[in-house]
This record gives structure tokens, sequence and C-alpha cells, in this order.
């Protein structure tokens, strides 16, 4: 049936491709052939970004997170950083105690221990409330996206892993001016 909206359902449906007459809807899952008429979901297509010339993988980067013992669940995303190319790794965090307990030196270790440079986030987006779902129980991404890591356009506490720095600190308005203006070399 698609979605409830039936524009976005046309517009994930591909028509004509092989022959005249057919149809495909592209969920934007990639699956793979186990065998025996059966199929195995691997990623979501869409959830890539990349960054420092690297794709990074939204899902991998959050099962890292995740299995960090003070976070209950994440949402990775790219964001745009003027003056850059790609996007910078984002993510939104919901913590099991409030975000200045967490101990934000051993999660700086971890990450580095369990990915690639270039998929670390540089900015992590402190919230209180379960990550927004569609219909389908996929991280709604397009509004955090959106507003980033822009203090102006939102109250939550956003740390950041400044160049050069060995671990997250929380971001101030003159940090985010700096990062805008283009002082740090990401």
């Amino acid at each position: 049936d698609g979605y409830t909206d039936k524009d976005k359902t046309e517009k994930a449906i591909f028509r004509d491709v092989f022959k005249k007459g057919d149809a495909w809807f592209n969920t934007g899952d990639m699956m793979r052939d186990i065998g025996f008429r059966h199929a195995q979901f691997v990623d979501r297509l869409g959830d890539t970004f990349r960054w420092k010339g690297e794709n990074v993988s939204t899902t991998e980067v959050e099962q890292i997170l995740d299995g960090f013992e003070q976070i209950v669940e994440s949402v990775v995303y790219g964001v745009e950083i003027p003056g850059t190319n790609g996007r910078a790794g984002m993510a939104e965090l919901r913590l099991d105690r409030p975000h200045e307990e967490v101990d934000w030196p051993a999660l700086c270790a971890y990450l580095k221990r369990e990915l690639p440079p270039y998929a670390i986030p540089v900015f992590l987006r402190i919230t209180d409330h379960g990550v927004e779902t569609t219909g389908t129980f996929k991280h709604q991404k397009n509004t955090l996206k959106e507003e980033k890591y822009d203090l102006n356009r939102h109250n939550d506490p956003v740390y950041v892993l400044l160049p050069g720095e060995s671990g997250y600190q929380r971001l101030t308005p003159e940090i985010q001016a700096g990062i805008e203006a283009g002082r740090y070399r990401f």
C-alpha cells in the first residue's frame, strides 16, 4: 500500500524501468539474498554521508554509540560546516543520566577505539525525550539536519570535538561563532 500520503507513495514507485508496465517500490533499504527465497536486511541506503572523503554509515555509528553504557539511544546524521567538504557526523543522544554526569573522556576514548577517525561524531546533541520516528519506525532526521548544532534553533545542550582536542566540550555561542567563521580546521 505504501505511505499514507499518496504523493509520497507515488514518488517511491519507479515505473517502466526494465519493461513497459513494470513497477518497483523503492523502500530505501538494501537487502541481501541469503538463498531459499529469503532476503536479509543490510542497511538503509539513504543513511550514509561523506566526511573527509569517506562514506560513513549512520547505522554502524549508532550501533557503536548505543554500545556505550551511558547512552540509551542515538540517531546519527551528517551536518554541513561552512568551509568544509561533505558533512560532519552529528548524533542526537538520549542518556541514562544528566549530561553533566556523563564520563565524556571515557566516551571519547571508546569512540576512538571503536570507530575510524572520520566516523567519530563531531557534534553530540543531548535530548531528554525519545527519538522521533516515522510510522515505519525509521528515525526522523530531517529536522535534526536542519537545526544541526545551531544553538539558536533549539535548546538542547550540544558537545563538540574540536580539531586537535582530545575530548568533547560543551558548545558555547562563542565556539559556534568560531566554527561558522572558519576559525577551526575540520
